[in-house]
């Protein structure tokens, strides 16, 4: 069965201590699998990368709107619930040293319970790379593969090493091991011939992002086939998707979402989700995962209710 997630919101003006604990809470309630936040950590004031996500090639949140830390948030929330799963979707691992990384997230999943999951992406934005004095830009895939090296041996080996590139790791002890064996699931993000191959050597998930249905069989061959040439199980690593939302009553105002996103963002009463949902689930990714970036706070807590209570029973 497919499980259900929901983005938290941690940017804007809805990112308020109140509301994302309540989001957190409610999702638990209304019976949400996991719940995701996303990563950035200073927002450039002049960007001309282009944002891979949308049709506009613009980030949706200025640089003078709050922007909660990922990892930090993930620790708030894991304090604040029992149940649900949670993870970044996704962390920018070259922007954070990878043994303190490592050490952050196994924490996390100890203290929680063993309730994280990591979803990782390789990053998009190279003015925030400057801010943040990461490693180069251009060696980002380079990079954050590196990253997951790294995190595997801490979190798995009594005595890892790691002589890469751009970290060596020796004579060091990092205690204690996730709480899950061998770690935490790791969601590779990103809709790239690279990241898919990154996800069929390191993860258990290759994350899509916004995919159209349509798109998606040619990209989950291509996944296939690199799983196979991993040498891995054929079930080792599975599909998750992530797309935009907002699911309204009979006299719901769906006309908050610009034209250009059609089958990336969802929009309607529930069957009529449901409808446009029905061939993204057909293909049967493990976890399917919504934000809902529009409205009021009421709003937003409107669409994660029908989402869970009118939407989901239609998939099922």
């Amino acid at each position: 069965m497919v499980k259900l997630g929901f983005q938290v919101l941690n940017a804007g003006p809805l990112a308020t201590r109140e509301n994302v604990i309540d989001m957190a809470r409610k999702a638990e309630a209304f019976g949400y699998d996991s719940i995701v936040v996303t990563d950035h950590v200073v927002i450039p004031r002049r960007i001309e990368s282009r944002y891979p996500y949308n049709a506009t090639g613009r980030l949706f949140v200025p640089p003078d709107a709050d922007y909660l830390e990922p990892v930090s948030m993930l620790c708030f929330l894991a304090g604040g619930t029992d149940t649900i799963r949670f993870g970044p979707s996704v962390l920018v691992l070259p922007y954070r040293n990878p043994v303190l990384t490592a050490k952050m997230l196994a924490t996390i999943d100890v203290l929680s319970g063993g309730r994280l999951f990591v979803g990782v992406g390789a990053g998009w934005l190279a003015e925030e790379f400057g801010a943040m004095a990461s490693p180069p830009f251009e060696h980002r895939g380079s990079v954050t593969n590196e990253w997951l090296d790294i995190f595997i041996k801490l979190w798995t080996q009594d005595n890892p090493v790691h002589e890469g590139a751009f970290y060596r790791v020796r004579e060091i002890a990092c205690f204690p091991k996730p709480a899950q064996k061998p770690h935490p699931p790791i969601f590779v993000g990103g809709n790239s011939p690279a990241a898919i191959r990154r996800a069929a050597r390191y993860g258990q998930s290759w994350h899509a992002f916004r995919v159209p249905a349509a798109e998606l069989p040619p990209l989950i061959g291509l996944l296939k086939e690199e799983v196979r040439a991993q040498g891995r199980p054929a079930d080792a690593c599975g599909l998750s998707v992530r797309y935009g939302v907002r699911v309204v009553g009979a006299s719901g105002d769906t006309g908050r979402r610009s034209a250009e996103e059609p089958g990336r963002v969802f929009v309607g009463m529930a069957s009529e989700v449901a409808e446009q949902l029905k061939r993204v689930i057909d293909l049967q990714p493990t976890h399917a995962i919504f934000d809902c970036r529009t409205g009021s706070y009421p709003e937003v807590l409107e669409t994660m209710e029908r989402l869970a209570d009118e939407v989901w029973p239609k998939l099922r």
